[in-house]
């Protein structure tokens, strides 16, 4: 079965409620995953064995929007050593002695690699901005917390962004699209599941009240640092989660193929050193 991943790349200027949480199920989703994820494995080595390009994915959504599991599937059967997946937590006070983009400039991948961002640097115009004491309390001249700060910081990540992709780093965002009634379902889920129990914090029930503001800071984020060239976002109906994880898969495969690698070409002089390394293999004594 095909998937048209272009009904789900962000057209600009777009509301993301004109974006669909759920609809259809895929049929045969997890065989559409299982087959993408073979192809990303090719495509990691490939990646690798060219050298010239470094692919960053970042993953961005309400909480139980389905991120972690997504990672996981989309991950599952690569080569390890192909990915670097960070979790960013609460920043550190030497991290907040940089500008705030330092901890995740360290952690974008080197060419040859997959990094994945499960949540990322949009975070600090996402939950910094629907809570504004965060960014009260940071060591930053006063002059700067002005109603500006949140349009440069937007500033700041597209032009960061930029510089990525201009050096080789294909950046694919994915905003995992849930719908309110579906994030209420699943935190029931997890109070009423004792093996889930560990995965529901009582804050979440206090982010949830939040969720228009939420929105509207997803809402600024995307349609200000969404570039269709070279950092391309896209809404994802996390309602269902293994059609999310098929489309997710499908969309790194097509892109991470359109990169034109190759393997890494022979010697000018041919094949000879090939058979000269084949006689000399030979010609060791047992």
């Amino acid at each position: 079965m095909t998937i048209d991943t272009s009904q789900f790349r962000y057209t600009a200027g777009a509301s993301l409620q004109q974006y669909p949480t759920g609809g259809a199920k895929l049929k045969g989703a997890k065989a559409l995953v299982a087959q993408s994820v073979a192809h990303l494995s090719d495509l990691q080595e490939l990646l690798w064995a060219d050298n010239r390009h470094a692919v960053l994915l970042i993953f961005q959504g309400m909480d139980t929007a389905g991120k972690d599991s997504t990672i996981k599937q989309v991950t599952s059967g690569v080569d390890p050593a192909g990915f670097q997946v960070y979790s960013f937590r609460q920043p550190t006070h030497k991290e907040l002695d940089h500008n705030y983009l330092w901890r995740y400039w360290r952690a974008v991948p080197e060419r040859g690699r997959i990094g994945i961002f499960n949540r990322s640097y949009y975070e600090e115009v996402l939950v910094v901005r629907v809570h504004p004491e965060m960014i009260q309390q940071r060591p930053l001249p006063h002059e700067r917390l002005d109603d500006d700060i949140w349009q440069h910081r937007l500033e700041d990540i597209a032009a960061m962004e930029r510089h990525l992709w201009r050096d080789g780093t294909l950046i694919l965002k994915f905003f995992l699209h849930l719908s309110k009634d579906e994030q209420k379902a699943r935190l029931l889920a997890r109070l009423m599941n004792r093996e889930k129990l560990w995965k529901f914090d009582p804050s979440d029930l206090e982010e949830r009240q939040l969720w228009d503001s939420y929105q509207h800071a997803y809402q600024q984020a995307i349609e200000t640092t969404h570039d269709d060239d070279h950092a391309p976002w896209f809404v994802i109906p996390a309602d269902d989660k293994w059609t999310m994880r098929a489309i997710v898969a499908r969309i790194i495969t097509e892109q991470v193929a359109r990169l034109n690698l190759s393997f890494p070409q022979p010697p000018a002089n041919g094949n000879g050193w090939v058979d000269e390394a084949i006689a000399q293999l030979h010609d060791e004594a047992d």
